[in-house]
């Protein structure tokens, strides 16, 4: 071979060499970047969703299949690429079910001891992260299971931080940030906990802040070079420094909502985050509260307040500058509302049988009501809740609090212990 042609031959094996390292790297990052947690990504309630029907059938999309004999339950599947996971009741224990994608069987584990107070179905929808699953029985035990049903490590943190479930018991799905796995004991003795996610050591623990835990489900947001997560307790606003558990802010919610007289500790959901802005809102006509964050992320200040949007269970939507959720005890009670982003103003509320759950894809919502099962699709609208179509779900018994789920194209709904797939695209 001459020289030159072998220096041509050198040079385009670099080349490819530098492609193949490169693919193999991408390949690398997605894999380390396979997370299907609650309410979508981000925890927003958006589905990354398209070319959706614009207007169901008569009798609303076909059911495709419904998978039975789940465990009673008012958590959410979750969808994966090769699976779906799900948690139910049965008799006293927590079980997660997986599925394949056509709702068929594939292995089922108990990973604690349930609550059964009141209310009696599991609340935790699985967080599922690099092939393990993550769960919080309704007992306190911070659970990992692998993609092949084993329990790889279980601690019980409500023992461990002196905490104990409140008024309705446990309803956390854990976060994953990095190789870390936050729940939320409160309690005497921490108020947020980082596990690590391979043997579930301790990796931090956040102060007490004293007012127990909540049924918030914590966010994840990135701002001014941090990690920080957002939360609630029973009297607190506050945000942790992810990467140290340090808590880097925190609002007194009682005395912002000391005017409504009502202080009901019962806190579901979870915040909304968009540049450099928190959304809290809740039920029991707590007050909702836009904050926005100092440039450096260690504190917040109120931007605006509304007494009239107090979702609860059902959480929330943000589609450009417009907040979609359903209203409490505030007046009008029971009505689905719509709220300005930036300037908090209620731009309407509306009767639609009773308030419910809500989420979107493609531009459009998807309402889910909490006593009857019916489903509505509605496309988001400033001046009025334009529904299109709507069926009810009839299978299945108690409320229908499990709040939908949308992958590929389908409509996941839960409701007792029965999970069925909808065609909607």
């Amino acid at each position: 071979m001459a020289l030159n042609e072998k220096n041509t031959f050198m040079k385009l094996k670099t080349v490819q060499l530098i492609f193949i390292a490169i693919l193999f790297a991408s390949n690398v990052k997605f894999a380390e970047c396979q997370l299907y947690e609650w309410r979508g990504p981000g925890r927003t309630g958006i589905y990354n969703e398209t070319g959706l029907l614009r207007k169901w059938p008569a009798g609303g999309p076909s059911l495709l299949w419904e998978s039975n004999n789940l465990g009673d339950g008012y958590s959410s599947p979750t969808v994966t690429e090769d699976a779906i996971y799900i948690t139910g009741r049965k008799d006293d224990s927590d079980v997660l079910t997986a599925l394949t994608l056509q709702g068929k069987l594939k292995w089922e584990v108990v990973y604690g001891k349930a609550w059964t107070a009141n209310h009696t179905g599991s609340r935790c929808t699985p967080t599922y992260y690099n092939g393990k699953i993550f769960l919080v029985s309704g007992s306190g035990d911070i659970v990992c299971v692998g993609s092949d049903g084993k329990i790889l490590w279980s601690k019980n943190h409500y023992t461990m931080y002196e905490s104990k479930p409140i008024q309705f018991g446990i309803s956390e799905s854990p976060l994953v940030v990095d190789n870390k796995v936050i729940a939320s004991p409160g309690g005497k003795k921490a108020s947020l906990v980082a596990f690590n996610i391979e043997n579930g050591n301790v990796i931090w623990s956040s102060e007490s802040l004293g007012d127990g835990p909540q049924y918030v489900n914590p966010l994840l947001i990135e701002y001014a070079g941090k990690k920080m997560i957002v939360t609630i307790g029973g009297k607190y606003v506050f945000a942790v420094n992810a990467y140290d558990g340090k808590i880097l802010w925190k609002v007194d919610y009682a005395t912002e909502n000391g005017a409504s007289g009502n202080i009901r500790k019962n806190h579901a959901i979870t915040p909304i985050y968009r540049d450099g802005s928190i959304l809290i809102a809740n039920g029991y006509g707590w007050v909702a509260l836009k904050l926005k964050l100092s440039p450096d992320g260690n504190s917040v200040q109120k931007v605006w307040e509304n007494r009239n949007f107090d979702p609860q269970l059902g959480g929330v939507v943000l589609l450009g500058n417009k907040l979609y959720g359903a209203n409490h005890q505030s007046d009008p009670a029971d009505t689905w509302i719509c709220v300005d982003w930036n300037t908090g103003k209620t731009l309407w509320t509306e009767k639609w049988y009773t308030r419910g759950s809500v989420i979107s894809a493609d531009n459009m919502l998807i309402l889910f009501k909490e006593r009857s099962g019916h489903v509505g699709l509605a496309i988001p609208e400033a001046t009025k809740l334009n529904i299109v179509s709507e069926f009810q779900v009839t299978k299945g018994e108690c409320p229908f609090w499990a709040h939908p789920v949308i992958s590929k194209g389908k409509l996941f709904i839960r409701h007792g212990d029965i999970l069925m797939a909808y065609q909607i695209k």
